[in-house]
C-alpha cells in the first residue's frame, strides 16, 4: 500500500496451511518418499511453504501444461509419480500422472481426471492409500505364490505321478 506514491505497507495473501498437511509429508517421508510440490503460485511463496512443511523439491509459476512437464521431468530414471489435486488447472496433471488423487472437496474436472478421489480435504488420506496399495499388492503377491506352489506340487499328483510307486490315483 502507498500514500502519496511512498510504500506505507506490504499485504500479504497466502492460503493457509492445512493442518494435516504436515503430518502427512512426515509420514510419506517416514515410507521413504520425496515430496514434491507442482504449484502456479509465485517462488516466493512456494519456496516459503516448502521450507515451512519439509517439502524436497519446488516447481513453481507454472501453468497446468507445465505440471504435466513437471511430472515427466520428475518421472526421469523410472520413477513412479503420483500427483495430489483438487482444481481445474490440476486435471491435466492427474490424468497424466501415474497415480491421479483428487481430493473430493475440489472441482468435478479434478475428481472424474483421478484414479483415486481422496474423500476429505486431509492430505493424511494419501498415505492412507499408499498404505492401503502396498499392503494389497503384499497380498496379491502373497496368494500367488501359495496357488503357484500348490499347483508345482498337486498337478503332477493329478496327472498320475504316484501311481507308479503306490497305486494312488486322484
Amino acid at each position: 500500500m502507498a500514500v502519496d506514491g511512498v510504500a506505507v505497507a506490504v499485504i500479504g495473501v497466502a492460503d493457509p496451511i492445512k493442518p494435516g498437511s504436515p503430518g502427512a509429508i512426515a509420514a510419506l517421508h517416514a515410507l521413504g518418499l520425496k515430496v514434491a510440490m507442482i504449484t502456479g503460485d509465485n517462488r516466493v511463496t512456494a519456496a516459503a511453504i516448502a521450507s515451512t512443511l519439509g517439502i524436497d523439491h519446488v516447481v513453481a509459476e507454472v501453468l497446468p501444461e507445465g505440471k504435466v512437464a513437471a511430472l515427466n521431468s520428475l518421472r526421469e530414471g523410472g520413477a513412479k509419480v503420483p500427483f495430489v489435486g483438487d482444481g481445474i488447472n490440476d486435471a491435466p496433471a492427474l490424468a497424466s500422472a501415474d497415480v491421479g488423487n483428487a481430493i473430493e472437496t475440489g472441482t468435478d474436472v479434478a475428481v472424474e481426471s483421478a484414479d483415486v478421489v481422496l474423500m476429505s480435504g486431509d492430505l493424511r488420506g494419501v498415505v492412507n492409500a499408499f498404505r492401503i496399495s502396498q499392503r494389497s499388492m503384499a497380498n496379491i503377491r502373497q496368494n500367488l505364490f501359495w496357488a503357484f506352489g500348490y499347483n508345482v506340487v498337486l498337478i503332477p499328483v493329478a496327472a498320475g505321478v504316484l501311481y507308479p510307486l503306490n497305486g494312488t490315483l486322484l
